[in-house]
């Protein structure tokens, strides 16, 4: 091979590890990825290191090596384009120097609901975090309205760095200075839990889950880093409601755990509807996709409500969710090949039922510190649960990937069809902008 091929696929591979970590896969998911991708080219001895802020690849050990940076995420449309990638790469389907092409334009992507997608989305989210979280009418309208506020921030963090560093200390302090101020009225009587859903999509739920996988799966570097990365996270969402505490003079009374429960069983259904569309609208996903990712949805909530209805605690339900998860999220890829995995189980973890928890076990903190202690534990079982239910199901779904790809007549159409696209796609010209700014 020449120095400009072996750079070429270098590249090539770059670039796809890149596009994966900025959709949130865990470091060895991608080196797997990337491994088989490679294999394909014909490298067997690839060697590739992949951190939360990017990868290395050599195509021999000892060889030259090409190193590329994540510099924020991409959209889940905009990861389903490097999965489809990959998975045209791995069929033999996909030349590698158009997989080349269609990598280099990535970030160039256009929005598919540009003028209402991030309001939109972010109402519809907290909205149905509410039902799920906190169902109450009031904790609903208050979601509905401080959603818009949060939309707002984050339309100006995309302008302004030190907006952008501060996010979850400013929406927190937002959020929990108008639920302690409109409790003080009398219009909302759970302040602590009524706080949460506005601010859902910001929490790190999922990312420190994926922190403990990675830990598990034996990425200690990996993973201690997005584990101290989200702890900062919720560090910083804790400081702003703390802030808010100590602004408005709130008695550390109003700061409980007590949960609202004022609605019947069709509050969460509805939530998990209202949580699939805003996420479809804020992520650019189709409207096709939208059932594959309420299935997977629903399917993590009914295993999560089943093991809670026993009497193991709430870890067992934990534990099925995420094994529900991984395991329908990979029965969708088969159906749906349209549907990568990685799409249809990331916002199964979106409902933020762990960051969630952990801001109001934190916060509780500060008005009862053993009951606090106690919550925070809790959390740390369930988060645990969480990242064993993931590896266990993903294991069990990693046999269903291989018959998939081997045996599934829609994932053939799918690749084939992705080849016959980017023969048609026009070149362009000029260097290559790779999945990173």
């Amino acid at each position: 091979m020449t120095t400009t091929a072996a750079q070429d696929t270098r590249r090539l591979l770059a670039w796809l590890g890149a596009g994966l970590l900025a959709g949130g896969m865990p470091v060895h998911e991608v080196e797997e990825d990337v491994r088989e991708a490679a294999q394909t080219l014909g490298h067997v001895g690839i060697e590739v290191a992949a951190s939360p802020t990017g990868l290395w690849v050599s195509l021999t050990s000892g060889d030259a090596a090409t190193f590329e940076g994540v510099d924020g995420g991409v959209r889940l449309d905009q990861l389903a384009e490097v999965t489809a990638v990959h998975a045209a790469l791995t069929a033999g389907t996909l030349p590698p120097a158009d997989a080349l092409a269609r990598l280099a334009v990535l970030r160039q992507h256009p929005h598919r609901y540009p003028a209402y997608g991030l309001p939109l989305g972010i109402f519809l989210i907290g909205t149905g975090v509410a039902l799920v979280l906190a169902p109450a009418w009031t904790s609903v309208l208050f979601a509905a309205v401080l959603s818009q506020v949060i939309a707002g921030l984050m339309m100006l963090s995309g302008r302004t760095l030190l907006v952008s560093t501060l996010m979850p200390f400013l929406a927190a302090f937002a959020s929990a200075m108008a639920a302690f101020g409109a409790a003080e009225i009398g219009l909302v009587d759970a302040p602590l839990w009524t706080l949460v859903p506005p601010i859902a999509v910001l929490l790190p739920g999922a990312l420190i889950v994926t922190g403990l996988t990675e830990l598990s799966a034996g990425a200690m570097v990996a993973g201690t880093s997005r584990l101290a990365y989200g702890a900062t996270q919720l560090l910083l969402a804790t400081l702003g409601v703390g802030a808010a505490v100590a602004v408005l003079g709130v008695p550390l009374s109003r700061i409980n755990g007590e949960r609202p429960d004022q609605l019947g069983l069709w509050a969460p259904l509805l939530g998990l509807l209202l949580v699939a569309v805003g996420i479809s609208l804020l992520e650019s996903v189709p409207p096709s996709l939208v059932p594959a990712l309420l299935l997977t949805i629903g399917a993590t909530v009914i295993a999560q409500e089943l093991g809670r209805a026993t009497d193991q605690g709430p870890w067992l339900g934990a534990f099925l969710g995420a094994s529900a998860a991984s395991l329908v999220a990979t029965l969708v890829e088969f159906v749906r090949p349209q549907v990568p995995r990685v799409v249809a189980f990331l916002p199964s973890f979106w409902l933020l039922v762990p960051g969630s928890l952990g801001l109001v076990s934190v916060a509780q903190i500060e008005s009862s510190p053993a009951a606090g202690v106690v919550a925070a534990a809790e959390v740390l079982v369930i988060v645990a649960a969480i990242a064993l239910g993931v590896l266990v199901g993903a294991a069990l779904a990693h046999p269903l990937r291989d018959i998939a790809r081997r045996l599934s007549p829609a994932r053939r159409r799918f690749v084939r069809q992705l080849a016959v696209r980017s023969a048609r796609r026009p070149r362009r010209s000029g260097g290559p902008q790779g999945p990173t700014p």
